[in-house]
């Protein structure tokens, strides 16, 4: 039986080429039973021109099915479906009609928490999102990365593409991150001292539950970043929120009996607060005295565009008691996933197995393709373009909230990419947020970033990383606005 070329359509708003588009619409229809084994498929002529394609497109669509052996050519015949194709399950899909599970109960431990910043999943629509971490496609190196990604997918990284790493890591990666990456922040580690990570918060999470137990205490900054926070308190230790001044954490407030300490010294999360220099050997000089010891989360360390950054604290560490994550992520684009822990070897070896028992280790052609982006220059040229475009998007939101007389409570002094701010009293930016998503204007509330159960309602953050500097003056004035309009 031949199928009628009717029964083929292509959705408009399909995502991909359309010969990818036409490999899915045949491989669907054989996939949901619709196409059943011996059946004939339109002629690439036919369909070519009942789909308004060309006929080349047809041809290589047919040509990967026929490579999966989802189709078999016939001599003269035509193209059919093949007998060995994949076959739809003998019976319907079916869930529970209900559920007899008392879940209030069943679930032993908790991990949903309010703490988590509202990021809507159509920001870019949005015609001034003032959000943090979202990658612009204007300053990302796309055509560079495809090229990485494609010599990573190729014979000759074959065995790196496809071996399963158990609890190693990419050589290659670790090599590059040992002599170039880490020396640029005064840090030098052997290969044994370094693993990878999907990310900081999974660095972050990891080194959590090799270091603290329910009878161990853990110090954090207050504000700091609220995925932490859900981290510590998520291993039972005891918490002890610690407020930061101008100059971030102040290693004077840490109690006595102090296990851990979690810092962003570089760039304060989020008030872009930098520790100095004298305040980073007190606080090392105390880690030794009173024997804690400390993580440093080394982000946005890249973005120093009006001065150079500080030493890293792992830098400073002469005795050992420094847990650096650094993290690709931010730099190269969020959805990587992709950080690394840099510590003592014994420490590292439990990291390493806590690893290998979750998740093995991150992709190995994502390992593969970072090495070639890290090595070749791109990344370096990246970080450079971002920068450019972030000083002249930050003088721009400067000038915007002096000219709109917005307050802002954190500024980075080497750069970044946010602003903290702060409202009147009065104002709770969650409805402040809430006012202006109709304007089409995105706002991070504040609340989140800090502890305890009555955080102050009028913080937020303005980030500049997502918007063109164009736009920045005129999202600023609405928000401006509309804060007058709340009184």
């Amino acid at each position: 039986m031949a199928l009628p070329v009717e029964t083929f359509f292509l959705q408009p708003d399909a995502e991909g080429t359309l010969q990818t588009q036409i490999r899915q619409l045949v491989a669907e229809g054989i996939l949901s039973g619709r196409f059943r084994p011996g059946e004939k498929l339109p002629s690439t002529r036919k369909l070519a021109e009942h789909l308004g394609v060309s006929r080349i497109t047809v041809t290589l669509a047919f040509t990967e099915l026929l490579a999966d052996d989802y189709i078999v050519a016939r001599g003269r015949s035509g193209y059919f479906v093949s007998e060995n194709a994949p076959e739809p399950p003998a019976f319907p899909a079916k869930g529970s009609d209900k559920s007899t599970v008392d879940w209030s109960r069943a679930i032993g431990q908790r991990f949903t928490s309010a703490d988590a910043i509202p990021k809507p999943a159509d920001w870019a629509s949005y015609r001034y999102p003032f959000i943090y971490g979202q990658a612009d496609p204007d300053l990302f190196d796309s055509a560079n990365w495809r090229l990485c990604a494609l010599e990573a997918l190729g014979r000759k990284d074959f065995d790196a593409l496809t071996a399963d790493y158990f609890d190693s890591d990419d050589p290659k990666l670790i090599d590059f991150i040992a002599r170039q990456t880490l020396p640029r922040r005064g840090i030098l580690a052997k290969p044994e001292e370094i693993l990878l990570t999907l990310g900081a918060q999974n660095a972050l999470w990891t080194t959590a539950q090799i270091l603290l137990t329910q009878r161990r205490s853990a110090a954090i900054e207050d504000p700091c970043y609220p995925q932490l926070r859900s981290i510590l308190e998520q291993s039972r230790c005891h918490l002890n929120a610690i407020p930061v001044d101008e100059l971030g954490l102040r290693p004077d407030a840490l109690p006595d009996d102090t296990d851990v300490v979690f810092t962003t010294p570089s760039h304060q999360c989020p008030t872009a607060a930098t520790m100095p220099m004298a305040r980073r050997r007190a606080l090392l000089d105390k880690a030794e005295a009173d024997d804690f010891l400390i993580v440093e989360d080394d982000y946005e360390f890249e973005m120093s565009f009006l001065k150079p950054p500080s030493p890293a604290l792992k830098s400073l560490d002469r005795n050992g008691r420094v847990i650096y994550v650094g993290s690709f992520s931010k730099s190269i684009f969020p959805g990587l996933r992709l950080g690394y822990l840099v510590g003592p070897a014994p420490f590292i070896r439990e990291a390493r197995a806590l690893r290998a028992s979750v998740l093995r280790h991150p992709p190995g052609h994502i390992q593969r393709t970072v090495t070639y982006f890290l090595s070749r220059g791109h990344y370096d040229a990246q970080v450079r373009r971002m920068s450019r475009a972030f000083h002249d998007r930050r003088m721009t939101m400067d000038a915007a909230v002096e000219a709109h007389g917005l307050t802002v409570a954190g500024a980075g002094s080497f750069g970044g990419s946010a602003l903290w701010m702060r409202a009147p009293d009065p104002v709770d930016t969650a409805e402040l947020a809430r006012a202006l998503q109709p304007k089409s204007v995105l706002i991070e509330p504040g609340h989140t970033f800090f502890a305890g159960p009555n955080p102050p309602a009028n913080y937020y953050r303005l980030a500049y990383s997502s918007i063109p500097a164009p736009r920045i003056e005129e999202g600023i004035a609405q928000l401006a606005a509309t804060l007058q309009e709340m009184g």
